[in-house]
């Protein structure tokens, strides 16, 4: 029996699959072994936001370090939950040397150079690392969000995922709350049969097109054989997938625990909207990792300020506070729905008596500071699902890999790894004594 089966009993037929509520009296108390099994999961969610923020009025105070720091004008939305997160200074990404390529390495930390005579390559996102051993007993492995068509507002540069395979290659997701909802919760509407059929024609041509490839192997150069290896990796990726799909096949999603939502919302609207998706995909095990690119244009909009997001990050070099302001009104709104997540984490409670939250660990930053700086990007760290020291105003040495954080957060949430990206080993300053 999987950890998942063990939380979840389905009634089964031959043709489908019905899943039952978590019954105490059923297989909980009634089997000793059962019991562990049943403890509630690790779960992290990382959220990123473009454009940096507005530096003199976002960050606590440097000399105030450690748990009795006065909250940022920025940060006073998040006052309610000051004692569940904490922020860390002084964080960069040691190969990043260009603000326009947005959030392309913010959880990797690799060398876009890392490649001879190739002016672009990437690494594997710390949610992936993750989502390999937490995303091996949920119907999606990780989950992938993107604020809406909002592409401005993250940088120029190739990729604007926040997830990146083992190959340093984009993984996908979904632009549209809508239709996250659908895939989350709504029921399959292909007969089982005829979804059993498409899997089957999936692997035929798979396996068609790797047989195709190994044939091409005999006398390439060992240019054309690397990239040949990358392409066999990208195969392996997609075979991990169709397992994936095969597995779940017949189990029916999970009711969802929130109302279809409408369409078209933007902006403020859309940023709740997905915070509410999340805390769902979370709570009813439907995945366990989630990467989030949030909007900053329609925000903005929403907000009704025309002042263009780029030129916002860049308020130092214009005249006259508009931008300046125009920068912190977004700081704010963006805490203050970051503080209404928290508050839907806390909300729900698990199988041991304790809140979502307390077994989440939420990622909450910036790949810049603001006008471009790469260096001491915004992080806050909030949830108990890494046991890092919460409620700190926490100062790393100045120019501390941001690796260094995921590291410890994976190791933290039971992902064991030596290393991640730049990093060069955990983060000691954010680990209980």
């Amino acid at each position: 029996m999987t950890t998942s089966q063990s939380r979840r009993l389905f009634l089964r037929s031959t043709t489908a699959a019905i899943a039952l509520p978590a019954l105490e009296s059923f297989g909980f108390r009634r089997f000793a072994a059962a019991a562990e099994a049943a403890a509630p999961p690790k779960r992290m969610v990382f959220l990123a936001f473009g454009w940096g923020v507005t530096a003199e009025t976002w960050y606590p105070d440097a000399k105030q370090p450690g748990s009795g720091y006065e909250l940022s004008v920025g940060l006073q939305p998040l006052a309610r939950h000051k004692q569940d997160f904490s922020i860390v200074q002084g964080l960069t990404n040691k190969f990043s040397n260009d603000g326009h390529f947005g959030s392309t390495f913010w959880l990797t930390g690799a060398n876009r150079f890392s490649k001879p005579g190739q002016n672009f390559a990437n690494s594997i996102s710390a949610d992936q690392v993750a989502a390999a051993q937490l995303g091996q007993e949920t119907r999606f492995a990780s989950l992938q969000l993107n604020g809406g068509q909002d592409v401005t507002g993250d940088g120029h540069g190739p990729g604007l995922s926040l997830a990146w395979n083992t190959n340093g290659k984009p993984i996908g997701g979904f632009n549209d709350p809508v239709e996250t909802f659908h895939r989350l919760f709504s029921g399959d509407r292909v007969p089982l049969d005829q979804q059993r059929a498409m899997l089957a024609e999936q692997r035929s041509v798979l396996d068609t097109v790797l047989d195709c490839a190994r044939d091409l192997q005999r006398g390439l150069s060992k240019t054309d054989t690397d990239k040949l290896d990358e392409y066999f990796e990208g195969i392996r990726d997609i075979e991990t997938r169709l397992s994936k799909d095969e597995k779940w096949l017949g189990v029916p999603r999970t009711k969802a625990p929130l109302a279809e939502p409408k369409p078209g919302l933007a902006g403020l609207e859309e940023i709740r909207l997905h915070y509410a998706l999340i805390s769902a995909a979370l709570q009813t095990d439907s995945t366990r990792v989630v990467t989030y690119r949030l909007p900053v244009s329609s925000l903005l909009k929403s907000l009704a300020i025309t002042v263009n997001g780029h030129d916002m990050s860049h308020y130092h070099l214009h005249q006259g506070s508009e931008k300046r302001d125009a920068s912190q009104a977004r700081d704010l709104a963006l805490s203050e729905t970051l503080a209404g997540f928290f508050d839907q984490l806390k909300a729900v409670k698990e199988a041991d008596g304790k809140r979502l939250f307390d077994h989440t660990t939420v990622v909450y930053g910036s790949n810049i500071r603001t006008e471009h700086d790469l260096y001491n990007c915004p992080t806050l760290i909030a949830g108990g699902g890494s046991g890092i020291k919460l409620g700190h105003n926490i100062i790393a040495p100045k120019d501390t890999p941001l690796c260094n954080a995921w590291l410890t957060l994976l190791n933290g949430s039971g992902i064991k790894a030596e290393r991640h990206g730049d990093s060069t080993g955990e983060l000691k300053e954010i680990m209980l004594a």
